[in-house]
């Protein structure tokens, strides 16, 4: 087996036993893994993403923030590149929700070119789970919100990886969304 399938395979398991108990907010309670899953396959298959730290941390990128998981673990782990990109788009728990907000569009420029890759492919997956269906206890207004505040953290994204913004594109274009 080739190291990258190993390194890959490595980052699933480790996302998977973190993520083990967790569900999506949708109405069928998925199985929250599919999400980082699904964000890494976004990086490669229609990013066209070969970058293995990058698709690593596509897989990771929600272990700080969701789970018991620190940056020091994932050091250990998966090194440093993969431990950094993950900090980079890990919201500050201990700050209210408008602050996170606030600073991922804030800092979206700022972050390194394979943090962007990750978050790029991640508001993919977010907005096309929201079309797919409404999480339990939303309103279309806030499905609404999320596109416009999504359409901001993307701008600062711009010429990343042209094949994943032209498919949020179209996702903001059909909400009406100005990117």
């Amino acid at each position: 087996m080739n190291s990258d399938a190993v390194l890959l395979l490595e980052a699933v398991n480790f996302a998977a036993e973190k993520h083990r108990n967790q569900r999506r907010k949708d109405p069928e309670g998925t199985p929250y893994i599919n999400h980082p899953i699904g964000s890494s396959k976004n990086s490669s298959h229609e990013g066209g993403i070969t970058d293995i730290e990058a698709l690593q941390a596509a897989l990771l990128h929600d272990t700080v923030e969701d789970t018991d998981t620190t940056p020091a673990e994932l050091e250990a782990k998966f090194g440093a590149i993969v431990a950094r990109i993950v900090q980079e788009v890990t919201d500050d728990k201990s700050l209210p929700k408008q602050e996170r907000k606030r600073l991922q569009v804030e800092h979206a420029s700022h972050c390194s070119h394979q943090a962007k890759l990750v978050k790029l492919a991640d508001k993919l997956y977010n907005l096309r789970d929201l079309n797919r269906c409404t999480p339990v206890g939303w309103t279309a207004e806030r499905v609404q919100e999320y596109f416009v505040w999504s359409s901001e953290v993307v701008k600062g994204l711009k010429g990343t990886n042209s094949a994943l913004e032209n498919k949020l594109e179209v996702l903001f274009n059909r909400r009406g969304v100005q990117l």
